[in-house]
């Protein structure tokens, strides 16, 4: 049995964590096991954070007062670090004034404005629980989460693009209209009594700027009084998970959860205060409020979101005129960029590096990313919404084999393992199984589930992630798909993202997917659901032809259709199950 000393001291099967090399010792991957330890060592004295969210802001506003907090290209909206805590005290008295208490939840629903942030930060300073909100939702789901959670406040705008939010509350809420703002009694969401919106007037409704005026003295000494009762271990956000399965549950993370992944996953990607990060990455999904908005905070970064709703020639401008350092996105993301990215076109040479997280990242788009774009210290992430998100991470200065086979190696102070999905027992290094997660990062629960909780996470603290797996030596992890994903067909059991990165290796695949789809005599069978690069064509044929004698027989796609887009999550993860649906449909199964 393998073993690797992690920080804490405790010996972890599989593998125990790692950590970024101390300044001045360069490297592109980790040498041999000794010396691997002995940097981990190093790392173990840097601490985990004891500290709020109000705190941790705190703390870079009085680094760095003037210096250039948020940027909102499309809102024509600049902040530095001191204006940002200005609008967040008053707002966060604000709330208060309106009658929120500490623990009250509040939704936040809609894309990327300024008040995402505001009010991320507002309620972390009041005590409140911010509920991220798909700003996807229609009237029954959105019904469905504010229930869920019982929320008591809501901030919207009015609308964006075809999303009617103030339109969709009246539908849910026809008490509204006739309420005094605060004083709301609706049937079905007998807890909601407040809604905030961004950017006009509605009778019933309060105005930001009612919340910012609201505020008198004694709410400004309530808010300082409350900064001294605030605990590092209370619920401060609940996360939906993405619903790509089943309905969205409710993961509730503290102060402690996000302030020290977002701390870890910092230092790991060499973060400074030069950093400017391009943000296109939706708000309400941990890879933006944590990985964005908490390293401004933490990391004093500098955040430049080129639009409210994802455009990727606008990521690429914004890169350039800002003089971006990092760029955020999802692999579908990357995908969209390169289709548009030109060096004639843009000039990304400020750009150094980018994180590509939040689904499955084929090789091949990695590096055309590197190649293509220039991006040469693009890292990869992995994590879920439960575990605050990341628990492994990719450092910059790796080789290319480890940045593109594998999401990197554990974070500080966190425990991985592989077990036999069957029985528990872990398996040896370079095997397969499910990854299971221990450690600081791993959520409160599931908001009043205490049922599903324990479904997922141990009575000793793993948190069960529902991935496919594998770990080397070197606590390097490589993802080969979801446990719900997988195939089985007469027996075998299939990986999707083994036959996703396969195809990406064809010259005209822009992006592929791969389902299961229901056969009688197999029981499944694989679905290749491909996108061709502008201007490409295909056949079915070609791509099976291309499959043969590369790829194990029972891999190569039963079926091939071509798709122009796939259903996504606004995090932008492919929701299979529906594009199984749709394949079978297509296919007239």
């Amino acid at each position: 049995m393998h073993r690797l000393r992690s920080t804490t001291g405790r010996e972890t099967s599989g593998a125990g964590s790692r950590s970024h090399p101390p300044a001045g010792i360069p490297y592109a991957s980790p040498p041999h096991p000794v010396a691997s330890a002995w940097r981990a060592d190093l790392a173990s004295l840097r601490s985990l954070r004891h500290s709020t969210i109000g705190e941790a802001l705190l703390q870079s506003v009085e680094r760095c007062p003037d210096r250039e907090a948020l940027v909102f290209l499309e809102e024509g909206i600049r902040k530095t670090f001191a204006e940002f805590l200005h609008d967040v005290d008053q707002t966060a008295a604000g709330l208060l004034a309106l009658g929120l208490q500490r623990g009250d939840r509040l939704g936040m629903w809609g894309p990327n404005i300024y008040e995402w942030l505001l009010y991320q930060f507002a309620t972390a300073k009041a005590g409140i629980i911010l509920v991220s909100v798909n700003p996807a939702y229609q009237v029954s789901e959105v019904e469905y989460a504010l229930r869920k959670v019982e929320c008591n406040a809501v901030v919207c705008p009015t609308a964006f693009k075809t999303q009617q939010y103030v339109e969709m509350l009246r539908k849910i809420c026809p008490e509204i209209d006739s309420c005094t703002p605060g004083d709301l009694k609706s049937a079905k969401l007998p807890h909601l009594r407040s809604v905030i919106v961004t950017d006009s007037r509605h009778p019933g409704m309060f105005h930001v700027d009612d919340v910012r005026q609201a505020a008198g003295s004694e709410h400004t000494r309530l808010l300082q009084d409350l900064q001294r009762k605030l605990c590092v271990d209370d619920p401060i956000n609940i996360q939906f998970t993405s619903g790509t399965t089943g309905m969205p549950k409710g993961a509730t993370l503290s102060h402690h959860n996000i302030i020290n992944n977002v701390c870890i996953f910092g230092v790991r990607m060499g973060y400074t205060w030069k950093v400017r990060i391009c943000l296109p990455v939706p708000m309400y999904h941990c890879f933006g409020s944590v990985g964005g908005g908490m390293s401004m905070a933490v990391h004093g970064t500098s955040l430049v979101f080129p639009t409210a709703g994802y455009d990727g020639r606008a990521n690429l401008a914004a890169s350039e005129s800002e003089k971006c350092t990092f760029i955020y996105g999802t692999p579908t993301m990357y995908v969209d960029m390169l289709s548009h990215y030109t060096p004639t076109k843009y000039d990304l040479s400020s750009v150094e590096g980018g994180i590509m997280a939040g689904a499955p990242c084929p090789p091949e788009v990695v590096r055309e990313v590197i190649s293509k774009m220039g991006i040469k210290q693009i890292t990869l992430g992995y994590g879920t919404t439960e575990n605050s998100p990341v628990t492994f991470c990719g450092d910059p200065l790796d080789n290319e084999e480890r940045k593109v086979e594998t999401v990197g190696y554990i974070m500080d102070h966190v425990e991985a393992k592989v077990v036999n999905p069957s029985t528990g027992v872990i398996v040896p290094l370079g095997k397969t199984g499910e990854l299971m997660i221990r450690g600081h990062c791993v959520m409160l629960g599931y908001w009043n589930d205490e049922d599903k909780t324990r479904e997922c996470i141990s009575p000793d603290g793993w948190y069960k992630t529902g991935d496919i797996a594998s770990l080397d030596g070197y606590s390097y992890c490589r993802i080969e798909g979801r446990i719900k994903d997988m195939i089985i067909r007469g027996g075998e059991n299939i990986y999707p993202a083994e036959i996703e990165q396969f195809l990406h290796t064809h010259p005209k695949v822009m992006d592929a997917q791969v389902v299961g789809i229901k056969d009688q005599r197999m029981g499944e069978e694989v679905c290749a659901c491909i996108m061709l690069n502008e201007g490409q064509e295909c056949t079915a044929e070609e791509i099976t032809a291309f499959c043969k004698g590369q790829i194990a027989h029972f891999k190569i796609p039963r079926y091939v259709i071509f798709v122009d887009r796939y259903p996504l999550t606004v995090s932008g993860k492919v929701q299979k199950y529906k594009l199984s649906e749709q394949a079978e449909k297509l296919l007239g199964l």
